[in-house]
């Protein structure tokens, strides 16, 4: 005959407590496993994307639009020589910017530096001239490129001639999109503009791109 088993008052609390501590651990690891597990690819918090990126990109397109419209009308030019004089420049120059400018009647300013494009280049600007030694950099461009004369920006205009071709600060250079060997970043006084190297001519530019 089976015997009963008796449990004592003690016996059963111990045992009673014993199964409360399993069932709050296996809980808690539960909930644990469930915190860590790594969220799933559309919860994570995807990366910010660079607003400037895509200004960029359409200033590239651009400038290389331009780049292939000026390399098609100056190959209806001689080829300059080697060892070519002033004078042949000069001639070649006044050529090439007769045809860009019948090329691009109807260009206005902004069609290279678009207004996104504009904005981002007087940032630029204004954060070399708020860096070491920005004042001195701001004032040699001042110097070089004549703030007090009194120039009018005409878009494929030829380069004023009584205005030296300023030159650019490497701080501002590393900073701006590269340029194609065709067109260059210069100064105007306070103005920015884009120099066709080969026809002379300003290409478009930013009026008063710093204060």
């Amino acid at each position: 005959m089976a015997r009963r088993l008796h449990l004592s008052g003690t016996m059963r609390y111990q045992i009673a407590s014993l199964l409360a501590i399993a069932i709050v651990t296996l809980a808690f690891g539960g909930y644990a496993a469930a915190a860590q597990k790594p969220k799933s690819e559309s919860t994570r918090k995807k990366p910010g994307v660079n607003p400037d990126a895509q200004v960029i990109v359409d200033f590239n397109k651009r400038i290389n639009a331009y780049v292939e419209l000026h390399k098609k009308v100056e190959a209806t030019l001689p080829t300059l020589p080697k060892e070519a004089t002033p004078q042949q420049i000069d001639v070649h120059e006044r050529a090439l910017a007769k045809l860009v400018q019948a090329a691009r009647a109807d260009a206005k300013p902004g069609d290279l530096f678009s207004p996104g494009m504009q904005v981002i280049v007087r940032r630029i600007l204004g954060q070399v001239f708020r860096g070491p030694d920005g004042r001195q950099i701001k004032n040699s461009i001042l110097d070089e490129s004549g703030e007090r004369s009194v120039v009018k920006l005409t878009i494929n205009g030829r380069y004023p001639d009584e205005v030296p071709i300023s030159t650019v600060p490497p701080q501002v250079l590393l900073s701006l999109p590269k340029l194609p060997e065709e067109l260059e970043y210069r100064f105007v006084g306070r103005h920015v503009i884009l120099l066709d190297v080969h026809a002379h001519t300003i290409a478009d530019f930013i009026d008063n791109a710093f204060p």
